[in-house]
């Protein structure tokens, strides 16, 4: 294997149950977001336009449609003899094997790897954040300041500090306590889950909390407290960016409309910070004269007929005469029939909303698919490869979910199959 002295490690193997029935096939990062894009791009973009040429692929929930998405590597110029980007299972070995634990225990296992690259320095990244960063200017900053580990930190509102890991700082961004989501903090800095480490130094900060039978070898929880217990030397690197974690259905949702809304703070077409993407080869979009779209982003292959207002559509997506398509996300080969209403909903690969549908944040009624644990602000999500059957009513805050059992009156999945 070729040497790299610097090597990214990004954590793709998280289920994602918060993100109901889009996850239910396939890993999180494979997600599709912003018509043209999966979630992967944006950590693997960032490494390519950071100058980091090799980057390890943690995958392990549903690995086939995330692992054959990113291939070799190709789309991000990663398809490298020296370097390049390798998916890293976990995988039966001489003596204990096991799933990955944790966010730790995933870096823990392919420590072999990063031995057999000659890594100096690990650059660990989450798999599901949107986001553009220059990687190389925090690595520098860990290099000239002699750290043992630097975090990548964002200010939040106060109000949602609860929701993240919160660092407190001293002189100099000196990290000196991290809690795991706090019920009261003393510092708005959240981390977003982009780390740099020395690989010596954690590399023994690794075994030693593989040992410890009580932790739940996670980095936020375990690792860097471990880290500042011993008094080691951690940073935080302050960033002023556009980030989201799109861990949620809700959070998926606004990041996708903040692609209409901010384009000026998550800009996808800047030249000089391009994110990469692997397309399928489709003819270019249709929009027809009795069309009326709006305030929308499409892709290659869509064809639409009807209204689309404030809307992302992924390819092939085809919206039919009459019908009405409102701050929706449509996933690659949804088909909207003639007199469907979509308000705010989030449609799976390849499903067909029938004729006369109505769905979304202004439908009321009650229905066996309301789930408001996955399902919030009135956005229903709907599974991939079903067809909604003609008339049915959906209200908002729905959950539409093949394995539900209802009543033959209350169902309104016509049939199943898949894409």
């Amino acid at each position: 294997m070729a040497k790299a002295e610097i090597v990214a490690m990004i954590l793709a193997g998280g289920q994602g149950s918060r993100l109901g029935v889009l996850t239910k096939n396939i890993a999180k990062p494979a997600v599709p977001f912003g018509s043209r894009y999966r979630i992967i791009d944006f950590p693997l973009s960032n490494c390519s336009n950071s100058g980091i040429e090799t980057v390890g692929v943690l995958s392990q929930y549903q690995p086939l449609a995330l692992n054959t998405y990113v291939g070799n590597g190709h789309p991000w110029d990663l398809d490298r003899n020296n370097g390049g980007a390798f998916i890293l299972p976990p995988y039966l070995r001489s003596g204990k094997s096991d799933w990955y634990k944790g966010t730790a225990n995933a870096i823990f296992q392919n420590r072999d790897f990063l031995d057999d690259c000659g890594a100096k320095l690990i650059i660990v990244l989450s798999g599901d954040h949107i986001y553009k960063m220059n990687y190389a200017k925090m690595i520098r900053e860990h290099v000239d300041r002699g750290a043992d580990a630097t975090l990548a930190v964002i200010e939040v509102p106060w109000e949602e500090t609860s929701r993240f890991g919160i660092l407190d700082t001293g002189p100099g961004d000196e990290i000196t306590a991290f809690i795991e989501k706090p019920k009261k903090a003393k510092s708005n800095l959240a981390s977003m889950g982009v780390y740099v480490f020395s690989w010596p130094v954690l590399r023994e900060i690794l075994v030693e909390d593989e040992e410890n039978p009580n932790s739940d070898n996670d980095f936020g929880k375990d690792i860097v407290p471990l880290m500042l217990s011993k008094s080691m030397h951690l940073i935080a690197y302050r960033f002023s960016g556009y980030w989201k974690d799109v861990g949620t259905i809700a959070s998926l949702w606004e990041c996708n409309m903040d692609l209409l809304d901010r384009p000026e703070e998550l800009n996808l077409i800047d030249r000089n910070w391009r994110i990469y993407s692997r397309n399928p080869i489709k003819p270019s979009n249709f929009i027809s004269e009795d069309a009326t779209v709006s305030m929308s982003a499409m892709t290659d292959g869509c064809q639409v007929y009807g209204t689309v207002q404030h809307s992302v559509l992924s390819d092939s997506v085809t919206v039919e005469k009459g019908a009405v398509v409102i701050d929706s996300v449509l996933l690659p080969g949804v088909t909207v029939q003639s007199g469907a209403y979509l308000d705010k909903c989030i449609v799976g690969f390849g499903t067909i909303i029938g004729p006369n549908v109505k769905a979304g944040a202004s439908v009321s009624g009650e229905s066996p698919y309301i789930n408001t644990r996955i399902c919030s602000e009135g956005i229903v999500v709907i599974e991939k490869g079903l067809k909604i059957k003609e008339n049915a009513i959906i209200p908002a805050n729905s959950q539409v979910d093949c394995d539900i059992k209802t009543n033959e009156s209350e169902n309104v999945i016509e049939e199943t199959f898949r894409v």
